[in-house]
């Protein structure tokens, strides 16, 4: 029996697919390499890379793609195939990034590193570098990072309120200019009219979040779902009962935390307290 032929011409092999996908979904848009880096916030060289087959990117770049041609998931299931490793890429997070570009307000708590949606470029790369990522990985992850903090930019961005404890904004970068940067760039954003930032200063005591980095997203259907991570997993929570008791919580520690212009001004004594020069 002759081997089966491949009715869509298509590569079958999952790297090649992933990039061959890409590069049709670019020029069957129309757009330019950089014209899409343009769109994406990103550089285009790396939306090169992936056309070739030279690097896969990472899953936000992939989300945001997914986003931008309306593909609904597919190519974040190529890219999965596509690393050969199912368990680095779990579906209850892929479906987690699905419902936070739909929804329509957002809700987070930190416990000791500042949520993505608010780190400047420094302090990600510090982040992610001390989990072990190096070289054009590293690079590729910082750029991903930044670029989905596009979701909070427009006239259609969701509100987003952020409870950051002391102890993530007291856990200092090695780099002091980057700590600087990082600082004033959260002091700038409790300014945006969608941003809602609140400081809970540890005096506050123990709480019922002490231990859950959580985020909530209010849904347009009116539902609430919620994701609690830590720095090895996260697992989403769609179960009513659950979600209600971790709103709860998340409603405790608000009323601990500062005003937004008391946050603000805590983040502003911080920078303060950072040498200028950064060799002291």
């Amino acid at each position: 029996m002759p081997p089966r032929r491949v009715v869509t011409g298509r590569s079958q092999e999952p790297r090649q697919r992933f990039a061959e996908e890409l590069r049709l979904l670019r020029t069957g848009s129309g757009a330019s390499l950089r014209q899409l880096g343009e769109r994406l916030g990103w550089d285009w060289s790396l939306f090169g890379k992936m056309e070739k087959g030279e690097t896969l990117g990472g899953p936000e770049v992939v989300q945001a793609l997914d986003q931008h041609y309306g593909t609904s998931g597919m190519l974040l299931v190529l890219w999965e195939l596509a690393r050969g490793d199912k368990t680095q890429f779990r579906e209850r997070y892929r479906r987690y990034m699905t419902l936070e570009a739909e929804a329509v307000s957002l809700w987070h708590f930190a416990v000791s590193v500042l949520p993505g949606l608010l780190q400047t470029r420094g302090y990600a790369r510090e982040l992610l570098a001390a989990g072990g990522i190096t070289g054009d990985e590293l690079t590729q992850q910082v750029e991903a990072r930044l670029g989905r903090q596009e979701l909070l930019e427009g006239d259609g961005a969701p509100p987003f309120r952020t409870i950051l404890s002391e102890a993530a904004l007291r856990m200092a970068l090695s780099d002091k200019r980057a700590w600087r940067e990082q600082l004033a760039y959260l002091a700038e954003s409790a300014k945006r009219p969608n941003l809602t930032i609140h400081v809970l200063p540890e005096s506050a005591g123990p709480h019922g979040l002490v231990s859950t980095d959580v985020w909530f997203l209010r849904m347009p259907d009116g539902r609430t779902v919620a994701y609690t991570e830590n720095a090895y997993q996260g697992e989403l929570v769609e179960e009513n009962a659950t979600v209600e008791r971790l709103q709860r919580a998340y409603d405790a520690v608000r009323d601990l935390a500062l005003s937004p212009a008391e946050s603000r001004k805590f983040v502003l004594r911080l920078l303060e307290e950072v040498p200028c020069d950064p060799s002291t």
